[in-house]
């Protein structure tokens, strides 16, 4: 059986997809998907997504990690999801995925590369975990550690060690971040590739909040206060926040609102490049 595959990277995060809005791979197993994303016996990526038919909206996103199994809610996946669509055509894109309804804009188009711009899932609950360090789910479960030297962090020790921690049921994503002038540095190690990746999507949005509560905390977070006065109730005090990130791969940014009463988290976007990289056929 061919597979007409396409390959695509948000900020060094590589992905396979695979048009799938006739159902026609379908019969794809766990070990097509691991085989698929195969650096030297298949395609090669972080994750592989199936763009398909939506009742409800203009299409759904399925995402599958490296290792077969379908995984939680991709970022940098999204955006290239949304890369693809706007290159097979379609022109407008709000979409469900497994952790619910997305919406996103392409800023800048060409055939090759897109700015994209994705409605991420609001939040409320972010734990602090330890001095230095919280755990969220942006989509997908993430632990955020505050380090010096990220650069110069041993990632792959300590993101193997935090990924399989008792503490988190199912596993977790690990994220080092170190806070520089006027953004972070983000470096990811991924649930599902059990390795560090070059960026993760969710991953920066979690480290961007985790960022906002870490220098709240000391006195210095960066924000913009919006102050909404509903009619007949208290005015609620709202605080609308951007975080540029360096990943691995190339920049992103997030940006989100804070509300102080309800402590929700809203209007979270991931912004960033998403690239075609090429299209082939391969046999499996």
């Amino acid at each position: 059986m061919k597979i007409h595959a396409y390959k695509y990277q948000g900020a060094g995060n590589d992905f396979v997809i695979l048009d799938n809005r006739n159902g026609e791979y379908d019969f794809l197993t766990n070990e097509h998907i691991k085989l698929l994303c195969d650096r030297r016996f298949g395609v090669g990526s972080d994750g592989l997504m199936l763009l398909g038919k939506s009742e409800k909206y203009d299409f759904s996103m399925r995402y599958f990690n490296a290792d077969g199994f379908e995984g939680s809610m991709c970022g940098n996946g999204g955006r290239c999801l949304v890369a693809f669509a706007a290159h097979r055509g379609i022109k407008k894109f709000e979409f469900n995925a497994i952790d619910g309804y997305h919406h996103a804009e392409v800023l800048d188009y060409t055939e090759h590369r897109c700015i994209v711009k994705l409605r991420m899932i609001d939040l409320e609950e972010c734990q602090k975990y330890s001095q230095n360090a919280y755990f969220l789910n942006t989509g997908s479960p993430h632990y955020v550690e505050f380090v010096d030297d990220v650069m110069n962090y041993p990632v792959d020790e300590k993101g193997k060690y935090w990924r399989y921690h008792p503490d988190f049921k199912g596993g977790t994503n690990v994220n080092f971040v170190e806070i520089c002038d006027k953004s972070i540095k983000v470096r990811t190690y991924e649930r599902g590739v059990e390795a560090e990746t070059f960026a993760c999507g969710t991953g920066v949005t979690a480290s961007s909040i985790a960022t906002y509560l870490y220098e709240k905390e000391r006195g210095f977070a960066q924000k913009e206060i919006l102050v909404q006065s509903p009619q007949g109730g208290e005015s609620t005090e709202v605080e609308a926040v951007k975080y540029d990130i360096q990943a691995l791969g190339d920049k992103l940014s997030v940006n989100f609102k804070f509300n102080k009463n309800s402590r929700r988290f809203s209007d979270v976007y991931l912004t960033g490049p998403a690239t075609f990289v090429f299209e082939t056929l391969i046999e499996i």
